[in-house]
């Protein structure tokens, strides 16, 4: 399944966009242990820094990703679409992180109660999703985006505590997206009737990739040392404010 929402590493044309998901994976290393539950696969991208610091590592993917497990023992993965996590027992997980995936959901609040459910008392949700305040366009395959509001109102019943930080980036990473922002909004010129926010989303989606894709390419090709060059280093996390890329909620059963 080849989309605008899959980064392959052997192509720098979508180096940013996949360092900026690998950050969550960097970032996380430093909070989970024990038996820990991810809610998209993907291409497999974090199997290898998640599975080396778990006792138990069960991933799952609405697809098959075609990744070898066999070579981590502690790791399983199952092609499920959710929610709910069928199979999946009740309050055995001690983490459950989940990678830019609430946005792909149409049922988010069964989304967040399912992972409260798979978590035992006291075990700690990591989750990422876009800022909408920060989204040069509408993104046909996300069924909704949120503020850091919004995503707290629909963790806040099922969590104890719920901490919001944000994903950031330096300076380079900054300069990447004024040069993206720039081609972006030349491109919704020819959008006078304002088609991306009226027509249905699914229609939609094919035209997303092939402009997504030509202009990544077109910008790539520009500023290759600047594409090419941006690593999951060159983000960082803290408190959430408007201006952070992706949300990063922290939520404790």
């Amino acid at each position: 399944m080849k989309t605008a929402e899959r980064a392959p590493l052997d192509q720098s044309v979508y180096n940013y966009v996949y360092q900026r998901c690998y950050y969550a994976y960097v970032a996380a290393q430093s909070m989970i242990s024990g038996k820990v539950f991810e809610i998209g696969t993907g291409d497999g991208i974090g199997v290898d820094l998640m599975s080396a610091l778990c006792e138990e590592f069960t991933t799952i993917d609405k697809f098959d990703c075609g990744f070898d497990f066999t070579k981590y023992p502690n790791t399983s993965f199952r092609q499920m679409e959710v929610p709910p996590f069928s199979g999946i027992p009740s309050d055995y997980y001690d983490y459950v992180i989940s990678f830019q995936v609430i946005e792909h959901i149409e049922d988010d609040h069964l989304f967040v109660q399912e992972i409260s459910r798979v978590l035992k008392p006291g075990g700690t949700a990591i989750l990422t999703t876009p800022n909408i305040l920060q989204t040069l366009s509408r993104n046909p395959w996300h069924v909704r985006e949120y503020t850091a509001q919004q995503l707290q109102d629909i963790l806040k019943p099922h969590f104890s505590k719920v901490e919001c930080q944000g994903v950031y980036g330096n300076e380079k990473v900054k300069r990447y997206i004024d040069h993206n922002r720039a081609s972006v909004n030349k491109l919704m010129r020819w959008d006078i009737f304002d088609l991306q926010h009226k027509l249905p989303r699914r229609w939609l989606q094919l035209p997303y990739d092939l402009l997504n894709s030509y202009n990544r390419k077109k910008l790539s090709s520009s500023h290759q040392d600047l594409s090419a060059g941006i690593k999951a280093s060159d983000f960082h996390h803290d408190q959430a404010t408007d201006l952070c890329l992706d949300l990063m909620m922290i939520a404790t059963k």
